[in-house]
């Protein structure tokens, strides 16, 4: 009898020790040094059972985002340069003077600085380009994530109407964007097409089609198709935070990979009103746009389903915005976007267009340098990071002529510790 209840007590502490051992191993899921073996994993599922081993991911860092016009895809372009550099990553950046790849002609591999010689041995790819498929995969792996980002075209035309007023003649001869809409043919020759992609489908055109192509549903669905074949993830703009979210877990990145200060805004004052007619116009006038957004705003809201719920996705949301509020009280002196004429250090002015007044940042005075730089490149401008990251990846090229000065100098980045990002 006492033998059996030894044998029980031993058994017992068998099974405890087991017990613990799993859920050790459940917590420690994350690899320790991501840096230089490029991978990382976290749970898939959450909502797995606890005493179930987590399916592990690894981070993609072969990277392809579509950066479509007026869609917030300025702060995600900071995202995406933002990762290349904590983890040493090689971006597909414009080759000479330009800041786009080749913009608004079709996209061409020698559009990139250095193709030739380094070949398809980029990770990171995210200026502006009108999508060719063919090129671009002469360019990036075959093991590539592609992902873009719409916005709708309603709230859109009316942001492109005001950016590039004076650049696009249908809108330079109108006198505000109900005007425009209310006979946009008046206003719209087929002549100035080469500048007038802004005034009419401009997300159907940055995807590589024709925007003033007949809407006819063959076609349309066809184009649709296409986009779902070339593409793993298409996100909306609306709802910027969530999509942000849903790219972290299909990326398999970190919570602040994907923390972010709006980029590229305008003041509100710069913004006109559209009349309810106006509204309706557009989903005439910009029908492949209407179409192709309706499209992945579905499939968007199907894949949050698909991959990690709404009620994890909630909560995620509230956990990026207050990790963004944290950081805007450490980094910034206002809490928020200033107008142009009030941003301190003009390395850090964003480039202003048409009739918007580009908002930009001013940062606290009294940061330490890890701090400071991690700061710097949470606000800085496009054009800026664009030129600091060619002169990083080409120091033997001349320079980008951008006008501007840097926030930082290669110098003061190589002193600072690695990784701090």
């Amino acid at each position: 009898m006492l033998r059996h209840i030894k044998c029980l007590i031993i058994f017992s502490l068998l099974v405890g020790l087991i017990f613990l051992s799993g859920f050790f191993h459940m917590k420690d899921y994350r690899t320790s040094n991501f840096h230089e073996d490029q991978t990382i994993t976290f749970p898939q599922n959450l909502k797995q059972p606890l005493l179930t081993p987590p399916t592990p991911c690894h981070a993609k860092t072969n990277v392809m985002f579509l950066k479509t016009h007026k869609t917030a895809s300025s702060t995600v372009l900071n995202i995406m340069f933002r990762f290349a550099e904590r983890y040493n990553l090689t971006v597909a950046l414009p080759a000479g003077q330009l800041y786009h790849l080749g913009y608004p002609r079709n996209f061409m591999a020698h559009f990139v600085e250095d193709f030739e010689a380094i070949g398809q041995n980029y990770n990171i790819m995210c200026n502006h380009m009108r999508f060719n498929p063919l090129e671009v995969q002469k360019v990036m792996a075959p093991n590539t994530f592609y992902f873009s980002i719409l916005r709708n075209p309603i709230s859109l035309l009316e942001s492109s109407y005001i950016y590039y007023k004076h650049y696009a003649p249908a809108f330079r001869s109108s006198k505000d964007v109900n005007e425009y809409l209310a006979s946009p043919t008046q206003y719209y020759h087929p002549a100035d097409y080469g500048q007038n992609i802004y005034a009419r489908n401009i997300m159907w055109f940055d995807f590589g089609y024709d925007n003033n192509a007949e809407d006819n549903t063959n076609y349309t669905q066809a184009v649709l198709e296409e986009i779902e074949q070339n593409f793993h993830l298409i996100l909306i703009a609306d709802y910027f935070d969530e999509s942000m979210i849903l790219l972290k877990h299909i990326l398999c990145w970190d919570m602040d990979d994907v923390i972010y200060f709006k980029l590229n805004s305008r003041s509100q004052d710069t913004v006109q009103t559209l009349t309810p007619e106006s509204e309706e116009r557009i989903k005439a006038w910009c029908s492949l746009d209407w179409k192709l957004y309706l499209h992945f705003n579905q499939s968007f809201w199907r894949r949050i389903e698909e991959t990690i719920g709404l009620e994890v996705l909630e909560k995620e949301v509230d956990h990026l915005r207050n990790r963004q509020k944290e950081l805007m009280e450490t980094c910034l002196l206002e809490q928020e976007a200033v107008e142009k004429g009030h941003i301190r250090n003009k390395a850090l002015q964003p480039y202003q267009s048409g009739a918007a007044n580009i908002l930009g940042y001013n940062l606290k005075q009294d940061l330490d340098n890890r701090t400071l730089r991690t700061c710097q490149k949470m606000v800085i401008p496009e054009l800026q990071y664009t030129s600091y990251l060619y002169a990083v990846q080409h120091p033997h090229k001349k320079g980008k002529e951008l006008g501007l000065p840097l926030p930082w100098t290669i110098r003061q980045e190589r002193m600072q510790l690695p990784n701090t990002n």
